[in-house]
């Protein structure tokens, strides 16, 4: 068998004492391990030093000043291939550069994001756990338990970009426009099914919000993430899906999918002719999609700071700025405060909602 390398830190006789060397892993084995020695006064007091160095370590805060020194684990509460993968690389490819430390990404999807986000709640605040959060992170304990307290489990970072939702149809829907659509839906009450990334998810939330406001009846089909009700719809097997610009527009574009409709409180300029949700026939339709990035409660402000500071000074280049808005997603650039803010306030919106429209995590 292999046996690991080792770093000699003393010998007893002819006979060293050693510490493996710790595997590169996510997670570094405990400094002061001793692998074998023999039980002498002086094993026993350098075992004693490691521990209570191990022990400093611990308790310890990290040094902000020093980070940071080693890979940055952004989890992403979603699978592959929606927008919360496309933006979270764009901002994590440039922070890379910046720091000169890896962002490594890590996906883990599933219950709208709940599984994704308790793993960064109960993650160590030392700077090396993050977590990208989008619109679900708000709407999650509004309509079910969750392991943990959105607000208080976490510390606002850095907010990266907003945008409004869309509602997108299959070229074989008969409905060419926004108004056909609600003509079609009403004469066909709950036999039109639109698809979301998911039960309770952000466009679960805003396929009932129209539902309610467009005075209509739809069907609900679940898939697991963007990329998986992308493919429905593109495939004909659902005929209409909500989705972020970021998502949406490679579809429109090339034609594949037809633009119905934008949340927004106002049209798109990526889509001057495209009407907004509330303009074709759905009074009061507003959903603005947002993206971010929150720590573990008990960050040290430091590297909160630090953080923020590199990725405002990324959502400042120019160059950045125009790739996303080519997106459909507007820089937003925000002090961990604003940010917070926002998180509450979006908090008690998606409340009102929830009780308004029935919304309930099935």
């Amino acid at each position: 068998m292999r046996q690991p390398s080792v770093a000699t830190i003393g010998r007893v006789g002819k006979t060293p004492f050693v510490l493996p060397t710790p595997p590169h892993t996510r997670h570094a084995a405990p400094r002061g391990h001793i692998e074998r020695a023999h039980p002498t006064v002086g094993i026993l007091v350098c075992a004693a030093l490691f521990a209570v160095d191990a022990a400093a370590q611990k308790t310890a805060p990290p040094d902000a000043g020093a980070y940071p020194n080693r890979p940055i684990r952004m989890v992403i509460a979603f699978p592959p291939g929606g927008s919360n993968d496309m933006i979270a690389r764009f901002i994590g490819v440039r922070l890379t550069a910046k720091f000169g430390q890896q962002i490594v990404y890590d996906y883990r999807g599933g219950a709208a994001g709940v599984i994704g986000t308790e793993i960064v709640a109960r993650a160590a605040p030392d700077g090396y756990t993050l977590l990208f959060a989008s619109t679900s992170h708000t709407m999650n304990e509004v309509i079910r338990k969750v392991p943990y307290d959105t607000l208080g489990s976490f510390a606002p970072v850095a907010m990266f970009g907003r945008g409004p939702n869309m509602l997108l149809a299959h070229p074989g829907l008969p409905a060419k426009t926004l108004p056909e659509l609600i003509v079609l839906a009403k004469a066909s009450p709950g036999k039109i099914n639109y698809a979301s990334t998911g039960i309770a998810g952000m466009h679960h939330f805003g396929g009932e919000l129209f539902k309610r406001t467009a005075g209509v009846d739809l069907g609900h089909v679940a898939y697991k993430g963007g990329g998986a009700s992308s493919f429905a719809v593109l495939a004909g097997e659902v005929p209409l899906m909500f989705s972020t610009m970021p998502l949406a527009m490679p579809f429109v574009r090339t034609e594949k999918l037809r633009a119905l409709g934008v949340g927004g409180a106002t049209r798109s300029p990526l889509l001057p002719a495209v009407p907004t949700l509330a303009e074709g026939g759905a009074r009061g339709y507003e959903f603005t999609v947002w993206w971010g990035l929150v720590a573990p409660a008990h960050t040290p402000p430091a590297i909160v700071t630090r953080l923020n500071t590199e990725i405002n000074t990324i959502l400042r280049d120019a160059d950045a700025a125009k790739q996303l808005a080519t997106e459909g997603a507007e820089v937003t650039v925000w002090t961990p405060a604003q940010f917070g803010t926002m998180l509450a306030e979006n908090m008690n919106k998606w409340k009102t909602v929830a009780r308004e429209a029935n919304i309930r995590a099935e």
